[in-house]
């Protein structure tokens, strides 16, 4: 059995999506050839089905799982210590304008 996951191959238009011609020729060429494509189709056999209860949920056959970029804590930290820096130096010049007009601040 081919199971093809082509949820991500449209052209989004307002309330309704659109299968392209090349969509359409993606789909039905890895059909055709029955093509085993990374993150979008899958040949499972029968005891792959079995196996797995004769569930037939796509995502149970093709994994379209994106990992994710890691994330530098020791640079986000810096950036948030940097922005933290920059809003000090804001307050400040926003009291002094305040004090200037003899208003309160908005500041917290």
């Amino acid at each position: 059995m081919l199971f093809i996951d082509a949820s991500q191959e449209f052209e989004k238009v307002k309330n309704q999506n659109k299968l392209r011609e090349s969509d359409i020729d993606k789909i039905v060429n890895t059909y055709i050839n029955r093509e085993e494509i990374d993150k979008y189709s899958h040949r499972a056999s029968l005891e792959e089905i079995k196996e797995n209860d004769f569930n037939l949920n796509i995502p149970r056959y093709v994994d379209t799982f994106e990992e994710e970029e890691p994330v530098d804590l020791d640079e986000v930290c810096k950036e948030l210590e940097k922005i933290s820096e920059e809003m000090k130096e804001v307050d400040a010049e926003i009291k002094k304008y305040c004090d200037e007009l003899g208003i309160k601040a908005p500041l917290f």
